[in-house]
């Protein structure tokens, strides 16, 4: 067993690391820019939902009360007739991208912390790049990915844009898997 303290270095490097690149991805490529296409009529729907002052957060449009009313006509024909939505609403005013980037580096390290903990239980100072390698990133790709495929199986996120998350999460994975394969204690 390798000690978590001696990994401190791997665990921060590979935070920066990950936080640099997923910022030149999402930022400095048009890998990502399309994964949210401008609504046609964006101006009419802004105008019909601004009276409703919808409070931020998470929603399903028609949304039944419980099972029982998930199966009346009346729901039924309200989700046929639609639109069926689920939407974020997000605070109005200016976007600060700052809370969002703190806690995308404080994620990422949580997930370094996690390949971390995983490689010093099963590998002893010293232990074969490959055999660090081979932990650390399967264990990060994991953190990284397993989640965002639940979205497009229940909730019906765009498949391509779970996709395109998936292949970041393998570059994030390997570039974890590089970073602590290369720190490792000997």
């Amino acid at each position: 067993m390798t000690h978590m303290t001696a990994l401190w270095l791997p665990i921060l490097l590979s935070s920066v690391i990950v936080f640099v690149v997923s910022s030149i991805i999402h930022m400095a490529s048009p890998w990502h820019k399309s994964d949210y296409p401008k609504m046609q009529n964006e101006d009419q729907v802004m105008d019909a939902m601004r009276p409703l002052a919808i409070p931020p957060g998470d929603y399903l449009i028609p949304r039944p009360a419980n099972m029982a009313e998930m199966k009346t006509a009346e729901f039924k024909a309200k989700h046929a007739r639609g639109p069926v939505v689920m939407m974020t609403v997000m605070p109005n005013g200016a976007t600060s991208m700052t809370g969002s980037m703190v806690m995308w580096f404080i994620f990422s390290l949580v997930i370094s912390i996690f390949a971390a903990y995983v490689c010093a239980h099963a590998l002893l100072p010293g232990a074969p790049y490959r055999a660090v390698f081979r932990f650390a990133g399967l264990t990060a790709f994991i953190g990284y990915t397993a989640a965002l495929w639940p979205m497009s199986i229940w909730y019906h996120r765009a498949w391509n844009i779970t996709i395109k998350a998936t292949v970041d999460g393998v570059i994030y994975g390997l570039l974890t898997a590089g970073t602590f394969g290369w720190l490792w204690p000997r």
